[in-house]
């Protein structure tokens, strides 16, 4: 017992001399933010600095409310802000740029569509997979429930131009990224819209080409691919202390090679891109 207690008081001694703390942050937001940048970065800056990053996936809009409450540190949103008193106090800070894809399982035959071809699907006007080019059997919509989730909002403005835009009730609604590009990945009927920083980490699936342009890193860098999206840091107000120290992290050299090396574009990458 008495050599317990002179290993505790050696240990506060050192700890008060060194005035060395654990810090962790907190963070919540959408998977695609997080598969896209946050599990690397979030390492990487563990490892650099022994702060640790608690990562919960909960979807763009509690990456951006939930932060603007204070329930967390920062999130992660594939969406920019909109006009709601939960959003306020929230500040978007762009990291990255993603792209909306559309994926089919791998076993299905069609490997492009266009983006008509795509409006129809979520207004309940095709419902074969024979107006695809694919087999003469029903087509399975999966989609993500909310018009103010990641990708329902960036699908309705990039293609509706209309946030309020009215999708088909026959689709099959799921509440995050995961089991939405889980039930495509099962499914050689089904078909949904995600992020290409989570998608291109997924087995048994593929993403379309669209107006017969593919959703490749080259392709959204030059804009070729143009259903491009940034990709957003959240923080309650202006950042400080260990939520400043991070966010300079992610824009560093550094932390925008992490990104790079993800797979996902960056900003230096993005540069001719523009926030639409």
């Amino acid at each position: 017992m008495k050599k317990l207690l002179v290993i505790l008081a050696l240990i506060f001694t050192v700890s008060a001399f060194t005035g060395v703390e654990a810090s962790e942050l907190k963070w919540t937001g959408c998977g695609i933010s997080k598969k896209a940048f946050m599990e690397d970065l979030a390492n990487a800056y563990e490892k650099k600095t022994g702060t640790k990053i608690i990562l919960k996936g909960s979807g763009a809009t509690e990456g951006i409310r939930n932060v603007a409450k204070g329930e967390f540190d920062i999130g992660g949103s594939c969406r920019h802000k909109i006009n709601a008193a939960e959003e306020k106090d929230a500040m978007l800070h762009q990291v990255a740029w993603d792209a909306l894809v559309f994926i089919v399982n791998d076993g299905n035959p069609v490997d492009s569509v266009t983006e008509a071809q795509i409006k129809k699907l979520y207004t309940g006007k095709i419902r074969s997979w024979k107006e695809l080019g694919g087999p003469d059997a029903p087509i399975k919509l999966v989609d993500r429930e909310g018009k103010t989730s990641g990708t329902g909002l960036m699908l309705r403005e990039l293609l509706f131009n209309n946030p309020d835009e009215e999708f088909t009730s026959d689709a099959e609604y799921k509440k995050s990224t995961g089991p939405i590009e889980a039930a495509v990945s099962a499914d050689p009927l089904a078909i949904s819209a995600t992020g290409v920083s989570s998608a291109q980490k997924r087995d048994k699936i593929k993403m379309l080409k669209v107006n017969g342009v593919a959703p490749t890193k080259e392709n959204i860098m030059s804009g070729k691919y143009t259903l491009y999206r940034p990709l957003y840091i959240t923080t309650k107000g202006e950042p400080a202390g260990e939520t400043k120290k991070f966010l300079e992290f992610a824009l560093s050299d550094e932390g925008q090679a992490i990104i790079s090396a993800q797979g996902t574009v960056n900003l230096k990458e993005g540069k001719s891109l523009k926030k639409r």
